[in-house]
């Protein structure tokens, strides 16, 4: 008796050790659920023999896709080239409503060239659309049609708050086509200030660069033109590209919406987006075959390896009338560093007709300065 006694109390002692054992390990790894409106965070305390506090989101995007969605469209579009129409589609979204029309804003490769142009909204309506103005380098169109009384425009976000490094992120589109309209993906912000070089003028080598914001968000074919939102459902960016490549996988771009719209008025009143002419027709140092072309003109010394020799003059231009002469190697539009051709146009296009800019460049092996002053661009 006295030894059962004993063996219960010694059980009873166990049972009690491992309860307080475990009571004390759950309090160094529990889980604290906090609610802020409908974001839920989950939070794990750091263990003892962990390193480091592990923090894990649990948020959904449910709500802000709710109140978004329906203002996010399919551009269907149709071409005609040699007597044969095809078909195609983009994403777009709507940003501005008045008392008789939607605006929507999409990509400028969606609609370039397309002979109708329709939006299916999110209840599956067709309505015919107008492009109001659209532009290649911006990559941006802007497209009316008739307003409805149950469409709301998107909110962009203010010029004061930008998007920070992995920052949630998500958009909507029509991927494929019809069938896959409004799919959701979302991802983080990868990457800021992006530079990608771009064939515009559908030449075989890059001939202009887009600043972008880079996401793993999930982007394919129909995905352009469509919103990139963040997680409160504020436009931060519009779809544009992505990297493919069977090595790469995860890297989509958006253009800034702050880019879109600086010109966004314009491009609605149906106008050409001005944009300066420096006056240069140029040639990459390391375009070699270019270079040997040009052989009896000029020759670049073999240690330069940035910058664009200046390859011709345009008559009457600002650098027509500078300092500049032809074989001149460009390496600086005032403090900005000139790689190639592409870079130089992009950086150009950042100022307007009328302004001056300082030109370095290299001639000879000695560095020089020369002012020019800007002039239209009328091919643009």
């Amino acid at each position: 008796m006295k030894n059962k006694i004993s063996y219960g109390i010694i059980v009873l002692f166990a049972f009690v050790l491992g309860g307080l054992a475990m009571y004390y390990f759950s309090l160094q790894n529990r889980v604290v659920v906090t609610t802020e409106g409908e974001k839920v965070t989950q939070v794990a305390t750091a263990c003892k023999s962990c390193n480091s506090t592990v923090i894990m989101e649990n948020g959904s995007l449910s709500a802000a896709v709710e109140k978004t969605i329906d203002s996010v469209v399919m551009v269907k579009i149709e071409k005609t080239t040699a007597l044969v129409t095809k078909e195609g589609s983009g994403s777009g979204f709507i940003y501005k409503l008045d008392n008789d029309y939607a605006y929507i804003m999409t990509n400028h490769h969606v609609v370039d060239g397309a002979k109708k142009v329709t939006i299916i909204t999110n209840n599956d309506e067709e309505i015919e659309a107008k492009v109001l103005g659209s532009d290649e380098y911006l990559d941006i169109a802007v497209i009316q049609i008739k307003k409805k009384d149950y469409m709301e425009n998107l909110t962009i976000i203010s010029s004061d708050k930008k998007p920070n490094l992995g920052d949630t992120v998500f958009t909507i589109g029509s991927p494929v086509g019809y069938e896959y309209r409004n799919t959701v993906t979302s991802g983080i912000i990868s990457g800021l200030d992006r530079h990608v070089e771009v064939s515009v003028k559908n030449s075989s080598q890059e001939d202009y660069v887009m600043e972008v914001i880079q996401t793993d968000t999930a982007v394919n074919p129909g995905n352009s033109g469509g919103p990139l939102f963040n997680s409160n459902g504020e436009v931060i960016g519009v779809i544009s590209m992505k990297f493919v490549n069977n090595s790469i996988e995860g890297m989509g771009f958006a253009i800034p919406i702050d880019l879109a719209m600086k010109h966004v008025a314009t491009l609605e009143k149906g106008e050409r987006i001005e944009r300066p002419l420096l006056g240069v027709a140029t040639v990459n140092v390391n375009d070699t075959y270019a270079l040997y072309q040009l052989r009896d003109k000029f020759t670049i010394p073999s240690d330069i390896k940035e910058g664009i020799a200046v390859a011709e003059l345009t008559e009457k231009s600002g650098a027509a009338n500078s300092d500049l002469k032809v074989g001149d190697v460009i390496i600086k539009l005032n403090d900005a560093k000139v790689k190639n051709s592409a870079y130089l146009k992009y950086l150009l296009y950042k100022y307007n007709p009328g302004d001056t800019v300082t030109i370095t460049y290299n001639r000879n092996g000695k560095i020089n300065t020369t002012k020019i002053k800007l002039t239209k661009n009328e091919e643009n």
